[in-house]
């Protein structure tokens, strides 16, 4: 057996840890910095901790807010030349996984060397970068633990820029930060990170053991609590428990990467800007139906974490880890049909003619998967 597992070096769990971030910038030898988050954000005061603990070490910064979902192109350039024209030495990212995309590039395009469009695809960008740290508002994405940043190109499509030196440096989880979370916005995130773990497990390419591990007991931590912080979007411990379920499900799926699920919800985000998370909810059960005579093993595996008491043998464990996950997203409150997003029938051969260049995700599906397949599956979740 060989394979390479990367993740972000150094990380810090802990409520309230925002009150830190200024001692690990001066200790990364940073004196001005560069925040890049949103402005949602902002108005909801969650940099307040950060801010206070950079002035206090003595760190300069300045804030660039103008991260939007979805991320197009031009955003990540204006926050590289941000980052140049105040001379940052260092990048920290807070928000959700856009904004932490965001903080990736433009930490490594503000070095200097390398140019956005040269970059797309899988191991082209060689850094070197600035100083980076990122915070999670969400528990959802885990891109403070992934080398992996997408962007909105002009025509809509969604591209990926896949290299090792975008791991930061630290990741922080901080609960608070996350107790004002929308429960809709909530119950799309996790759900988010529950495919990342279920993809990663299933991966065709580059499953590991390691991979496996971090897999299930992301999707242990995240199915018992889920339910727990979209009723009560204050109880502290279970917050901290989806974050931490997130990032593990994030380290898995870095090294044994997503599939079918996001190759099909980019489409739906890039055209119609459906929230990502939403998106994956969208198609997930309909893909794993899909996936299931190829990969049955092991979703009856991971069955029995999602529904307890599971029984029967693959094929009806693994139905029932079918019906599971279709009636997650509408119990926590979500409408996952295509229609509601204002989808239509005739929008569909767009969608599968664009999931299907989605060709770095594709092939890691345990199941090939050709355009005829994409269109059933959206037809399906409609």
């Amino acid at each position: 057996m060989g394979f390479t597992f990367q993740t972000t070096p150094s990380i810090l769990v802990e409520a309230g840890a925002s009150a830190k971030l200024g001692g690990i910038f001066a200790r990364l030898g940073c004196r001005s910095v560069l925040i890049v988050t949103d402005a949602g954000i902002v108005a909801a005061g969650l940099l307040a901790s950060a801010l206070e603990s950079l002035e206090r070490s003595g760190v300069a910064f300045e804030i660039f807010a103008a991260v939007v979902a979805d991320p197009p192109d031009h955003v990540v350039t204006a926050a590289a030349a941000a980052a140049e024209a105040m001379g940052a030495d260092g990048i920290l990212g807070i928000g959700g996984g856009s904004s932490l995309d965001v903080a990736k590039l433009a930490a490594l395009l503000a070095a200097g060397t390398e140019q956005l469009e040269s970059i797309y695809g899988i191991g082209l960008a060689k850094g070197p970068r600035l100083p980076l740290v990122l915070v999670p508002t969400t528990a959802g994405t885990g891109s403070e633990v992934t080398p992996i940043c997408i962007v909105t190109t002009g025509g809509g499509e969604k591209k990926g820029v896949v290299s090792p030196p975008l791991l930061p440096d630290w990741a922080v989880l901080d609960a608070d930060l996350t107790l004002g979370l929308p429960a809709h916005v909530t119950a799309a995130t996790g759900i988010d990170a529950m495919v990342h773990a279920i993809e990663a497990y299933t991966s065709k390419r580059l499953k590991n053991p390691l991979s496996d591990a971090l897999a299930r007991e992301a999707l242990r931590l995240l199915s018992d609590n889920i339910r727990t912080v979209c009723r009560d979007g204050t109880n502290r411990e279970a917050r901290e428990q989806m974050l931490l379920g997130s990032m593990l499900a994030g380290m898995a799926f870095a090294n044994a990467p997503v599939a079918a699920v996001h190759a099909l919800a980019y489409p739906i985000g890039g055209l119609f800007h459906v929230p990502h998370g939403l998106s994956n909810a969208m198609v997930l059960p309909h893909v794993v139906r899909f996936n299931a005579p190829a990969t049955e093993a092991l979703y009856a595996e991971l069955a029995g974490i999602i529904v307890p008491g599971a029984c029967g043998d693959a094929a009806e464990k693994t139905a029932q880890l079918v019906a599971a996950l279709a009636g997650l997203a509408p119990e926590l409150g979500l409408d996952t049909s295509l229609r509601s997003a204002g989808i239509g029938r005739d929008h569909l051969p767009k969608l599968a003619e664009d999931a299907m260049k989605q060709t770095r995700l594709l092939i890691n599906n345990p199941r090939d998967l050709a355009y005829e397949d994409a269109l059933a599956i959206y037809e399906a979740a409609l």
